[in-house]
């Protein structure tokens, strides 16, 4: 089992990335600033305080895990922009300083970036709202840095073009810069099976140094 901490854990991806991870025994660590709004027990959960934007928060509670878990959001379009690349600028600084003792990385990015079955990306079709291509190209830039990086382990893994609360099934289908659509061309995840392919990530490492993304 691994050692695992959580950055936003109490979010709508995180919650479940946690869930998941003690579902499946491993000990997770759940790094958030407000410790109370962990409501959840459990033998294998510990809560503690930590900053994202802070390298030496990150590193702290990066120290002695195997992997460090980024779930954080920035709420709209201008919170995104104020907090995705910079939070992947501060999780790499802050993993650096751990050197080889350093844990995986493994990131929730976003589907804006991902090739559409026409060739462009998502985030170029027409009629998108300002706020959300704020929040797309938020993770677009986070990705690009995380591209540049190559002495911290990481995996950026972006979601369907729709993710949202629902079904465990425990099925998805994966590609690495193409948008996974089904047969009507619908692109949609769970957001509890996107959980079960990052921890399947966790457990059996695919994609250290890429991004890949999960759909039906």
């Amino acid at each position: 089992m691994s050692k695992i901490a959580i950055f936003g854990a109490n979010g709508t991806i995180g919650s479940r990335v946690l869930d998941e991870a003690l579902r499946r025994g491993h000990q997770v660590t759940a790094v958030v600033r407000d410790p109370a709004k962990i409501t959840k027990t459990d033998p294998n959960l510990a809560v503690t305080t930590g900053d994202i934007l802070d390298p030496a928060s990150v590193a702290a509670a990066a120290q002695g895990q195997d992997v460090l878990v980024s779930a954080v959001g920035g709420g709209d379009g201008p919170g995104h922009i104020a907090t995705i690349k910079p939070a992947a600028e501060s999780l790499v600084a802050g993993l650096r300083t751990l050197g080889e003792a350093a844990p995986r990385l493994i990131s929730v990015g976003g589907a804006g970036s991902l090739r559409t079955p026409d060739g462009k990306q998502v985030w170029d079709a027409e009629g998108l709202p300002e706020f959300l291509l704020q929040i797309m190209h938020a993770h677009g830039d986070a990705l690009d840095f995380y591209r540049t990086v190559t002495d911290v382990r990481w995996t950026n893994l972006s979601p369907a073009g729709l993710i949202e609360p629902g079904e465990r099934t425990g099925t998805y289908r994966t590609a690495l810069d193409d948008l996974v659509t089904d047969a009507d061309g619908t692109s949609r995840i769970s957001a509890e099976d996107y959980a079960v392919a990052l921890l399947d990530e966790v457990e059996k490492p695919q994609h250290i140094g890429e991004r890949f993304t999960v759909g039906y």
